[in-house]
């Protein structure tokens, strides 16, 4: 899978993406990833890529020119028969969610990301994308984390991009083995004691229906304690009540 970054501050993004699990992905051809620095799209001697705002009002506005030209090159390279998305990262665009990732990584050959800056984009670049896309309810000083953020959860998805392909299965917000949406249940490691604090006994049993069980509460547990809007459909047994 084929992904663009398009940023104003390519220096933000290039190291993360070329790092870790994504720069193993890339290595091994799962994914190609290209951040693309907008700065030379910009307009006039200075490379302009942003002016006030028409109607007035505080910041300034990211001028269409520049950017449609940069998602028209981009979208150049979207693979022969392809599916290409193109998304602006947006505090106000479609919230994000694990369903959407999975939709992404499944249906799509190629995302281009268009990263958002100042008070935001003119609304004219709005007829060359597909929609936005918002990481939250909060609004960031620049696209460059969202758009990280959605390449990330994407890209590990991919087949090949993990080491163990379990890996994806067994984690927050995808259904458990009850078809329950749930946060992941707490892990533990050596040393068995830490401080004062054991790990909980039921771990070391090596009763495997036992363990299941003793995830699955913990899981619901913390749901509850951290996400209960999760669960407001949910009917929990009377002793988990």
């Amino acid at each position: 899978m084929r992904f663009d970054v398009l940023t104003v501050i390519p220096e933000a993004v290039s190291p993360y993406l070329g790092a870790s699990i994504l720069g193993r992905a890339a290595q091994d051809g799962v994914i190609t990833a290209e951040v693309v620095d907008l700065r030379p799209y910009g307009e006039g001697k200075h490379r302009q890529l942003d002016d006030s705002p028409y109607g007035g009002g505080s910041g300034m506005v990211m001028k269409p020119g520049p950017l449609v030209s940069a998602i028209e090159d981009a979208a150049a390279k979207t693979p022969e028969g392809g599916r290409r998305l193109v998304l602006i990262t947006s505090p106000g665009g479609r919230a994000f969610s694990r369903a959407w990732a999975h939709e992404i990584a499944a249906t799509v050959d190629h995302l281009v990301l268009v990263c958002g800056r100042y008070e935001g984009i003119d609304a004219r670049v709005d007829a060359y994308v597909d929609g936005a896309v918002s990481i939250g309810d909060y609004v960031l000083t620049g696209g460059e984390p969202a758009a990280i953020a959605v390449v990330d959860a994407v890209a590990r998805l991919l087949p090949g991009a993990l080491g163990n392909a379990d890996s994806t299965r067994e984690e927050s917000f995808e259904p458990s083995s009850t078809g329950e949406t749930l946060l992941e249940y707490p892990h533990y490691t050596r040393p068995r004691a830490f401080r004062g604090a054991e790990v909980p006994p039921v771990l070391l049993s090596g009763d495997h229906a036992k363990i299941a069980a003793w995830r699955l509460a913990r899981a619901r547990a913390r749901t509850r304690r951290d996400r209960p809007d999760l669960l407001e459909t949910l009917d929990l047994p009377p002793e988990e009540e």
